[in-house]
């Protein structure tokens, strides 16, 4: 009876010494991350938006951190490809990634993609979003959302609207834009933005709803005419083109946005770490000008701020392609 209390000492104390040995091995690990090169993966071709945030965030990293921060572009699948070798990395903050868009949509769009947009990822970041803009065919006697919505219905076998393939963020957009204006619309799949731009200058298209960093320069030159900006405000690289909505499409708002994850259990300490420097990273004076030259809106937040605004993506995307009729692949 008079060694309980020993035995009960000497076992707490026993516990505390393992606690000692082995809790310091693991806050060490963490508190001295990054201890070698980091990969961020981009599932998207170089020179893309999210691969333009990705390296300049990275190289800030890479300064602060003292350590590589090395973009690896895994294009492929619509961004499918990448993002599946980045929710299979070893979740030790040495491989993370940025997404888009697509991220939020594909699972509807594709039976088997190996990830899931929530359950496969830590949250890191929310960094961009990307606004869209309605731009026309020149030539259209039109100049307001209003007018090309009765343009379009008094012309439904020319209401041809290019988009950049299934699942873009610019078929998303225009399927909404049917459903909210009422309008017809004969989407036309193209290669991208590059492979689009001609037609749409031409007039072999009517309407293009693209990212604002890929068509901006030919609103610039003359060569389309901006309508509308898809996000419910105006966007910072065309502050005189008004918003849809502000034009009458009442709910409208679509965007292509994104940020930093990185593999499910990923430690949080870890994952922490990266936000502070990220949000950090995107504050600098000379790190937003060169995001907002290209029509980036940037972004910042918290962990739990970004994985709020996938679910609020996932269950608007949902909608629109249940809604459209889109069957998954």
């Amino acid at each position: 009876m008079h060694f309980t209390p020993l035995i009960k000492t000497l076992a707490l104390s026993a516990a505390l010494s393992t606690t000692l040995i082995v809790a310091p091995g693991l806050a060490s690990a963490q508190n001295n991350y990054p201890s070698r090169p980091v990969t961020i993966i981009v599932p998207a071709p170089a020179g893309g938006g999210i691969d333009l945030i990705a390296r300049v965030v990275g190289e800030k990293l890479s300064v602060k951190f003292g350590q590589p921060f090395i973009v690896e572009n895994r294009p492929g699948a619509s961004n499918n490809l990448g993002t599946a070798v980045l929710a299979n990395a070893k979740p030790d903050g040495y491989t993370i990634g940025i997404v888009g868009g697509s991220h939020n949509i594909n699972k509807f769009l594709f039976k088997n993609l190996g990830w899931d947009p929530q359950k496969s990822f830590e949250p890191i970041v929310y960094t961009h979003e990307i606004p869209l803009v309605f731009a026309i065919y020149p030539k259209l006697p039109v100049k307001t959302m209003p007018e090309l919505v009765t343009w379009m219905k008094a012309n439904p076998g020319e209401a041809k609207v290019a988009t950049s393939g299934r699942g873009s963020a610019q078929e998303m957009a225009a399927e909404m834009f049917r459903m909210v204006s009422g309008a017809p619309v004969l989407l036309v799949p193209y290669k991208g933005s590059s492979a689009a731009h001609p037609d749409l200058v031409a007039g072999r298209t009517a309407l293009y709803i693209d990212t604002i960093s890929a068509i901006q320069e030919q609103v610039k030159a003359g060569n389309v005419r901006a309508v509308a900006v898809s996000t419910r405000n105006r966007s910072k690289a065309l502050p005189n083109v008004p918003t849809a909505e502000e034009q009458g499409l009442k709910g409208y708002d679509a965007n292509t946005n994104g940020g930093f994850l990185a593999p499910a259990g990923t430690p949080k300490e870890i994952v922490a770490k990266l936000n502070t420097e990220i949000n950090a990273a995107l504050k600098l004076p000379e790190v937003r000008a060169k995001l907002e030259a290209a029509g980036i809106e940037v972004q910042g937040g918290t962990p739990q701020a970004y994985a709020a605004l996938i679910q609020s993506d996932l269950t608007k995307w949902g909608k629109v392609v249940k809604q459209a009729g889109i069957e998954a692949e």
